[in-house]
């Protein structure tokens, strides 16, 4: 029993760890002038407004802005990159998309099997031929039952 506490005292405090890593919270560090999360403390409340702690780029633009996009610090700038985008990439579909279509090849061949039925029914007209015989294979080549059969 005193395993499964111990357990839970270890799980809780991972939580806390990993609520205070999504915070928000970051502190910078000056010999390696990179950004980390900040370990909170147990008791702080991890509210949206973190005193006079330094946000730059998009975090703070994201907190001042929430509908942005993320294509611009500005929300007039963000917006109209986010229209220019989405045209071009509707536009690019479009255009590639229909150029795809348009030339695959003939699948199925249903182009060649058109051409050639029209070519056959030229072929026979042109013989004085019926455009289809009444005898689809030559009965003389065909093995029929005797007559009284």
């Amino acid at each position: 029993m005193a395993a499964l506490a111990g357990c839970g005292r270890a799980l809780r405090a991972a939580g806390a760890g990993m609520a205070a890593g999504r915070s928000g919270r970051r502190q910078r560090s000056a010999a390696a002038g990179t950004v980390s999360p900040a370990a909170a403390p147990l008791g702080a409340a991890a509210g949206p407004h973190h005193g006079a702690e330094e946000e730059d780029g998009m975090w703070a633009v994201q907190r001042k802005h929430p509908e942005t996009h993320g294509f611009a610090e500005e929300p007039a700038a963000d917006a109209r990159n986010m229209r220019a985008a989405f045209v071009a990439g509707v536009s690019v579909a479009l255009v590639l998309g229909a150029t795809f279509l348009r030339y695959l090849p003939d699948y199925g061949l249903r182009q060649w099997a058109r051409r050639e039925a029209e070519r056959q029914i030229r072929a026979r007209e042109a013989q004085g031929l019926p455009l289809v015989t009444p005898d689809y294979y030559d009965p003389a080549r065909l093995p029929l039952p005797p007559a009284g059969d």
